[in-house]
């Protein structure tokens, strides 16, 4: 069996998350569930979110709706407590660097966005859908691989503006040292957030239930480290209505 907890597996996160994991580990076992010792780190996302093996891995919500949906089972949504968003909600964070004169949004439009993945919710999905909103519109820019890197390039000056997810940036604005030289621009509308998934077949509930309890007996430490409040479920269709923008390559 095949456990993750990639997407928010930063350097100073690998602890808190293993702690995580053991507890769920634990209480998985103990109902007569085969669970890995360890969690799978630096494969493929894709093949661990299809694998036919899958016990526990976390996804984004565009690659949920988009391909996944049809294929896995639901299990819940962690709910990290990101503020002004819903339980089990989050919304994107438009960064900026503080050299930039632009304060507002607006000041922004037209430039080319910073973005980690075609797929990402937070990174591209969020961000077009808020953009066009408000009558706006960003071209597709670096596609820099991941939100930190997204960060590391606004910094730098390698992009105008970027889009990382509000639990993302949590971190990154405590890890990053250049994350000082970046200012919060804006916020979109909040959507679901980061769905658990399994594979067809496995009990979802009874996972769900083992999660919730391992999220609520975490020592503190390791609890704050990952900001991690609950875990509740959010009905699949509030996945599917969020909409899906053009992809980068066809926006025109």
């Amino acid at each position: 069996m095949i456990a993750s907890l990639a997407m928010y597996d930063f350097d100073d996160l690998l602890a808190a998350n293993d702690a995580l994991w053991g507890r769920v580990r634990g209480g998985l076992r103990a109902l007569g569930l085969p669970a890995p010792d360890a969690l799978t780190r630096g494969a493929d996302l894709w093949d661990i979110w299809q694998a036919p093996d899958l016990l526990l891995a976390q996804t984004c919500g565009y690659p949920f709706r988009a391909r996944l949906h049809p294929h896995v089972t639901y299990i819940g949504t962690p709910d990290y407590g990101v503020q002004g968003c819903p339980s089990g909600y989050y919304c994107s964070v438009f960064i900026a660097n503080r050299d930039d004169p632009r304060t507002d949004l607006a000041a922004f439009d037209g430039v080319a966005l910073a973005y980690n993945d075609p797929l990402s919710q937070s990174g591209w999905a969020a961000a077009q859908t808020h953009a066009a909103g408000l009558g706006l519109w960003f071209r597709a820019g670096l596609h820099s691989g991941s939100h930190l890197e997204t960060a590391r390039a606004v910094a730098a000056g390698r992009a105008d503006l970027g889009a990382v997810d509000a639990v993302s940036w949590r971190h990154i604005q405590r890890v990053l040292p250049s994350a000082a030289k970046l200012t919060e621009v804006a916020r979109t509308a909040p959507t679901p957030g980061l769905p658990l998934i399994t594979a067809k077949g496995n009990p979802a509930g009874m996972i769900f239930d083992v999660v919730a309890q391992a999220i609520a007996g975490l020592d503190a430490g390791p609890r704050t480290l990952l900001g991690l409040r609950g875990l509740v479920a959010i009905p699949t269709q509030a996945y599917l209505d969020v909409p899906n923008p053009p992809p980068p390559d066809e926006n025109p």
